[in-house]
């Protein structure tokens, strides 16, 4: 029998004996976004057990330690399971414990920058902030509820149901494009609008190869009667959410409605897969209003940050008068 020594180890088969561990969190996610070796778990026990954990990706630049979000994964930091029938002081004074704890252990990272979003089950960061970390507010956008997708509808808006109605006439829906093909679309379309992808291929392909081995990832496609692309979506997903994770639309059919209807069609995938529907947030103003516009929830989560290096401070000033 093999003897489970390291932390990562342990928390390999924590991961796999509890499913409630949010998808960005899970060990195979972590393996897929920053390769084995650059990610790392504290655990918060009590009799043996493990209550809480901290998930973190670092690099290095620069020669300095830098704990900042992968890149596609939408929260790491601390987790807590916690139990059953806490009164909301007994939660207060429960994350206090939990987040203490962790905290002096991570006193033995040599880090000179932080940068973690935590999952939105985590409401309290006065202990970081004791500790000198700083917080900002962003936003993810949610149906909470995904179980009878007409349901859903009811709560789109009224130009939300008049495109897809339009679009059930217009649109074949396709579960078949290979993440190849869907990284390719990507990198024409933001070329086709003067950007560039920032996540490499392999980075995707690796993600992508995770996901839809375990059965939590697909593409949906929209294609018209010609068989042009006009939009597709990745979506992974686990047992509580599914996430919009990568979308991609041809600019030349930006009004032809496909990108709602790709997400109405996941919608309904999803129904029978998980409960929530997160559309993985925006802080742009135009993205932010066509989520809400699906009947969705606003919902916050904290970025969590602490620079010690003196020389990133100036790097990040002087970036921000760029």
């Amino acid at each position: 029998m093999k003897v489970i020594n390291t932390n990562k180890e342990r928390y390999v088969l924590f991961c796999q004996q509890n499913k409630k561990v949010p998808l960005f969190m899970q060990a195979w996610w972590m393996d897929a976004v920053c390769n084995y070796k650059n990610w790392d778990v504290l655990f918060y026990e009590k009799n043996n057990k493990i209550i809480a954990v901290w998930v973190y990706h670092f690099v290095k630049k620069f020669g300095l330690k830098l704990i900042i979000q992968p890149q596609l994964t939408q929260i790491n930091g601390i987790w807590i399971d916690y139990p059953d029938n806490l009164s909301s002081n007994e939660i207060v004074s429960f994350d206090k414990i939990v987040m203490t704890d962790l905290l002096n252990q991570f006193k033995n990272e040599k880090f000179s920058y932080y940068d973690q979003n935590f999952h939105y089950s985590i409401k309290n960061w006065l202990p970081f902030y004791w500790r000198d970390f700083k917080q900002t507010t962003r936003y993810t956008y949610q149906i909470n509820d995904i179980s009878n997708p007409l349901k859903c509808l009811e709560e789109f808006s009224y130009a939300k149901r008049k495109q897809i109605k339009k679009s059930n006439n217009n649109f074949k829906c396709d579960f078949e494009l290979s993440g190849e093909d869907f990284y390719k679309h990507v990198k024409l379309n933001l070329n086709a609008l003067g950007k560039k992808v920032n996540y490499s291929n392999e980075l995707f392909l690796r993600i992508y190869n995770s996901c839809v081995s375990r059965n939590q990832g697909c593409i949906i496609s929209a294609f018209d009667e010609n068989e042009n692309l006009h939009a597709a979506l990745f979506i992974v997903w686990d047992q509580n959410s599914a996430f919009n994770l990568i979308s991609t639309i041809n600019p030349k059919f930006k009004s032809s409605g496909a990108s709602t209807f790709v997400v109405w069609e996941a919608i309904k995938a999803m129904s029978n897969n998980t409960q929530i529907f997160d559309f993985e947030g925006s802080m742009s103003e135009n993205i932010e209003n066509s989520f809400r516009q699906f009947g969705t929830n606003q919902v916050p989560y904290f970025r969590i940050i602490k620079q010690k290096s003196l020389f990133l401070k100036l790097v990040f000033r002087l970036k921000r008068w760029k």
